[in-house]
């Protein structure tokens, strides 16, 4: 499949330089991507992020959740690597998350949403900026993901409150909550990806530049809110496990009916038809 990316429509080429976020999967295996990046580029391996040294300026990051960082590359330049990294992904997303950044150089960094200024051209420097901008984008990769989750469960609970029940069969309500469960679990599962690098405990003269970016980003108030999400996901659950032990429970009921039922007629006709 090949890689369509979109075009940043407030891009300053005239005095900034162009940064680009990329969620392309759930993770990457590191050890294959430096593999198969060496034998193209200068490549180093970090504790949890690849980086490829493009030319002197540009540089890029891959997050071992599945992010890859775009600093100063032309936009075909991305596709092409983007492509190049795709047997090493694992779980795939479609649509792709995408953000983009304008970034230049000044005597004082400062993090902005939509500008970046860096204090210096190191590439460490840049790796701490990028840890941010990655949870960011990997962030919103799990809030996308929720929110269409709720979107499409989000009349369940007016039908059940309209109609006294869910217009759907057990197997539909068993697939829905695979479907909770699988979406819920999966941003369980990955959630320490927004913990504090390991990185900043061997280089913690780039701790406060991070701090900043996140800050810049609201990570923090973002990932209340998506456990606020995730508890309303776990409410639905809820919600259709009810739903499906009430419809087990009112089949057995039936069944005993229906079971009575033929036992009387057949009582019936012993013995008051003598036919049995």
């Amino acid at each position: 499949m090949k890689i369509q990316l979109k075009i940043n429509p407030t891009f300053k080429s005239d005095r900034c330089m162009r940064c680009s976020a990329y969620c392309t999967a759930a993770s990457y295996n590191l050890a294959k991507l430096f593999d198969t990046l060496k034998k193209l580029y200068a490549t180093t391996l970090y504790r949890d992020t690849v980086h490829i040294a493009i030319s002197d300026q540009q540089d890029v990051f891959f997050f071992s959740y599945g992010v890859a960082l775009f600093w100063s590359v032309p936009e075909e330049e991305e596709a092409h690597i983007l492509q190049l990294i795709k047997p090493v992904e694992s779980e795939p997303l479609n649509p792709i998350e995408q953000d983009w950044f304008d970034f230049s150089y000044a005597e004082i960094a400062q993090i902005k949403r939509d500008e970046i200024l860096l204090s210096d051209k190191e590439v460490l420097t840049k790796l701490a900026v990028s840890y941010g901008i990655a949870q960011s984008t990997k962030l919103t990769s799990f809030e996308n993901r929720i929110d269409r989750t709720i979107a499409k469960t989000s009349q369940l609970p007016r039908d059940l409150a309209l109609k006294g029940k869910i217009p759907l069969t057990r197997k539909q309500i068993s697939k829905k909550i695979g479907e909770l469960f699988l979406d819920r679990s999966s941003v369980n599962l990955h959630s320490d990806i927004l913990d504090e690098p390991e990185f900043f405990w061997e280089y913690p003269e780039h701790h406060l530049l991070y701090r900043n970016t996140i800050k810049c980003f609201d990570l923090a108030p973002r990932i209340e809110v998506l456990n606020t999400r995730l508890n309303t996901l776990g409410d639905l659950w809820d919600i259709l496990s009810t739903q499906l032990n009430h419809q087990h429970s009112s089949t057995l009921e039936w069944t005993i009916i229906w079971l009575i039922v033929i036992e009387v007629v057949l009582a019936l006709l012993r013995d008051l038809f003598h036919l049995i």
